[in-house]
């Protein structure tokens, strides 16, 4: 179905709906218009079809009957919001793009498995920055050799050499964002005020 069909029949019901809407709450025009600071014949020939529904006049009278305004107006469904993950095995590990647009930042889940506990270090262009869910992830970076635990966080300059994976005791899952040309991720937070 095309676009300006299912907004033509999604505009039609609006009459009927706003008519329903309002005898289900015994509310007569007169009061609703009182309510709205709409005039009781703009209230009429929207029941009636015909007026076309506006925001201005469906967001009074959404409020006066405290419903949301999709009761009002019947939205079509917007489709299926679930993202569906599709992983990939990459050197021994799984990779989940968490990303669906291309971009220059791409996030990723990982798992690494236990077994990936020897450093091969790399270096390429970029800059990670690695979130912990579970197990204990060993980051070797340049001449640093940590394990962070779940919670904990490390960001860093791709172009040093680096490695990261199990400490051999369990699989690691990490959140990982990448910027392959150096973008860096910005957490800003204000206090309330």
């Amino acid at each position: 179905m095309d676009q300006p069909s299912t907004i033509a029949q999604a505009l039609s019901a609006v009459a009927s709906r706003l008519k329903r809407v309002r005898t289900a709450r015994g509310v007569t025009l007169a009061a609703l218009s009182e309510a709205t600071g709409i005039s009781k014949s703009t209230l009429s020939r929207l029941e009636a079809g015909q007026r076309r529904p506006s925001l201005e006049l469906l967001l009074p009278i959404a409020q006066a009957h405290q419903v949301p305004l999709d009761e009002l107006v019947g939205a079509p469904d917007v489709g299926d919001p679930r993202v569906r993950l599709k992983p990939h095995a990459v050197n021994g590990n799984t990779v989940l793009p968490l990303t669906r647009q291309p971009g220059p930042l791409q996030s990723y889940k990982i798992i690494l498995p236990a077994s990936r506990a020897a450093p091969e270090l790399c270096t390429h262009d970029g800059h990670e920055w690695l979130y912990v869910l579970s197990g204990r992830l060993r980051l070797v970076l340049a001449d640093h050799d940590l394990v962070l635990e779940p919670g904990e966080v490390a960001e860093f300059e791709t172009r040093l050499p680096h490695w990261f994976g199990s400490t051999g005791e369990g699989p690691v899952e990490v959140l990982s964002l990448f910027g392959r040309q150096g973008e860096r991720m910005h957490v800003r937070a204000r206090p309330k005020r």
